[in-house]
C-alpha cells in the first residue's frame, strides 16, 4: 500500500467514525467490520487465561465500540492507535474483575517505596533519579525495581485510584469512561509518541536514555562519547520539537 492510499483510507475511516458518531449505525457497523482482525489480533495475547477466546473476543468488541464513540477528530492520530489501548483495556479490566491478573503485594509496596523515593530525590535535587540512585537508596536490586515498576504499570495503569487521598475517588478506567474532554490525555500521548518518530536517530536515542532508561545527561554523554553539553543542546532542541507538534 502506497502513502497515498495508506492516506485516502484514513480519511475514510475518520468519515466514518464522523457518521458513526452522528447516529449512523450502517457507520458504525462497517468500522467494527473492518477492525474484527484487529480486535482478533489482540485477544490472542490474552490465550490460556482460563477463558474462551470467543468470549474475550465479545469483550474487545467492547472496547473498539467505546473507540469510536470516544475518538477525537481534533487530533491527527490513526484510529487504530487509538483502539489498540482501548481493547486491551476492555480485556484486562474484565480479567481483573475476574481476579486473574494480580500483582503480589510484596512487588505493589517495592512499587510505592520506588516511587516515594523518586518523589523524595526530585525534591531534593530537581531532577529525576536513576534506576540506580533508586536502587542505592531503597538497597534493592534495580532487577528487582525494574519488575515491580513494570508489574505495577501494567496492571494498574488503567486501575489506579485518581485522587486516592480525596473523598471522591475513582479509577483511571473510569476517568476513560467519561466525558470527550478526558480523553485528551490519551490523545496526546498516542501524538507524542507519533511526534518522536519523526526525530533523527540520535535524538530518538537521546530521548530514549533520558526518559525511558533514566540515564542523565552526562551518563549519556559518556556512553555517545560526546560532551554533556551537547547533550544538554540536543535534548532542549528535542523538547521544543515535540512542545511546538503538540501545540500546532
Amino acid at each position: 500500500m502506497d502513502a497515498q492510499t495508506a492516506n485516502d483510507q484514513l480519511e475514510k475511516t475518520r468519515f466514518l467514525i464522523l457518521k458513526a458518531q452522528s447516529g449512523d449505525i450502517a457507520a458504525k457497523e462497517l468500522l467494527v467490520e473492518q477492525n474484527l482482525g484487529l480486535v482478533w489480533s489482540l485477544v490472542k495475547r490474552f490465550a490460556n487465561r482460563g477463558y474462551e477466546l470467543d468470549d474475550l473476543f465479545q469483550v474487545g468488541s467492547i472496547g473498539l465500540l467505546k473507540s469510536i464513540d470516544k475518538f477525537d477528530l481534533k487530533y491527527p492520530v490513526a484510529f487504530s492507535t487509538y483502539a489498540v489501548p482501548m481493547i486491551v483495556g476492555e480485556i484486562k479490566r474484565f480479567l481483573r474483575d475476574d481476579g486473574l491478573i494480580k500483582v503480589s503485594r510484596s512487588l505493589k509496596d517495592l512499587a510505592m517505596k520506588a516511587k516515594s523515593a523518586k518523589e523524595e530525590f526530585q525534591r531534593k535535587y530537581n531532577r529525576e533519579p536513576t534506576l540506580n540512585e533508586i536502587s542505592s537508596i531503597l538497597n534493592v536490586p534495580c532487577e528487582e525495581i525494574a519488575v515491580s515498576l513494570e508489574a505495577n504499570l501494567e496492571v494498574e495503569s488503567l486501575n489506579a485510584l485518581v485522587n486516592p487521598n480525596g473523598k471522591a475517588t475513582i479509577t483511571l478506567s473510569e476517568k476513560i469512561d467519561q466525558s470527550p474532554d478526558e480523553q485528551k490525555n490519551i490523545f496526546e500521548n498516542i501524538y507524542l509518541k507519533e511526534v518522536i518518530n519523526t526525530l533523527s536517530s540520535v535524538e530518538r536515542q537521546i530521548v530514549t536514555y533520558r526518559y525511558f532508561e533514566d540515564l542523565t545527561q552526562l551518563e549519556i554523554a559518556n556512553r555517545l562519547g560526546v560532551s554533556q553539553v551537547q547533550i544538554s543542546r540536543i535534548e532542549k532542541r528535542v523538547l521544543e520539537k515535540l512542545r511546538n507538534s503538540i501545540q500546532e
